[in-house]
């Protein structure tokens, strides 16, 4: 059976591109696109977690991370990296730690680096 993954991170149509001037919706969906292919071709199992902000994003990640026993789970940097989303990233945490405690974390720094991300744990 495949190491079950999901990715965790802000849905396209909240974040706020202006802190990130280097994307756009079309780049992360790509690179998201790039990272299922990429981790299938290792042998994983990806889910995309994309969620919305505030007690509306935390209520979304809970029900994704239930949905399955996770192997890992990786907090993108829309997440971690903007302090606007400081207490989301925090209830992630623990949600984790509630739904999925078997589960490594792992960090990416940006789309590019996911694959690298996950398979520092897996």
């Amino acid at each position: 059976m495949s190491k079950q993954v999901v990715l965790m991170g802000l849905h396209p149509d909240v974040v706020d591109w202006d802190k990130w001037p280097n994307l756009s919706p079309e780049k992360l969906m790509e690179g998201t696109e790039k990272t299922r292919e990429a981790l299938e071709a290792e042998g994983f199992d990806m889910t995309v977690g994309f969620i919305g902000t505030g007690d509306e994003g935390a209520e979304e990640a809970a029900e994704i991370l239930a949905s399955k026993p996770f192997d890992l789970v990786l907090i993108g940097a829309g997440v971690r990296k903007d302090d606007d989303q400081f207490l989301l990233f925090e209830k992630l945490i623990n949600l984790i730690l509630e739904h999925a405690p078997q589960a490594k974390v792992a960090f990416n720094s940006s789309p590019s680096d996911t694959v690298e991300a996950v398979k520092r744990w897996l």
